[in-house]
């Protein structure tokens, strides 16, 4: 029973792959569609600068403000200094 529900899910993965290719060919045309006007292509420095520097500047400026805005750290002090136990009543007393 195993086998068959891996052999139909294979058959159904490679089946939506083919169909994907098909449909997406189009996609992989040379020939320029009526008033396509491409502008000048990006140099590797900009390529990268866009798709890999900016995105990891900007998860890093959100994870700063992230860490610099966390309340949480401050309540667990507080509140773990608000607990009472049978050491803190004796140090409280003496």
């Amino acid at each position: 029973m195993d086998k068959k529900n891996a052999l139909r899910a294979g058959a159904l993965a490679a089946g939506t792959t083919l169909m994907m290719l098909l449909m997406s060919s189009p996609a992989l045309a040379l020939t320029r569609d009526d008033g396509d006007d491409p502008g000048p292509g990006l140099s590797v420095i900009q390529t990268l600068g866009y798709f890999v520097g900016i995105p990891i500047v900007l998860f890093l400026v959100i994870a700063g403000l992230v860490a610099a805005l966390d309340k949480s750290r401050a309540k667990q002090q507080d509140t773990s200094r608000n607990v009472n136990t049978k050491e803190t009543q004796a140090k409280a007393e003496a």
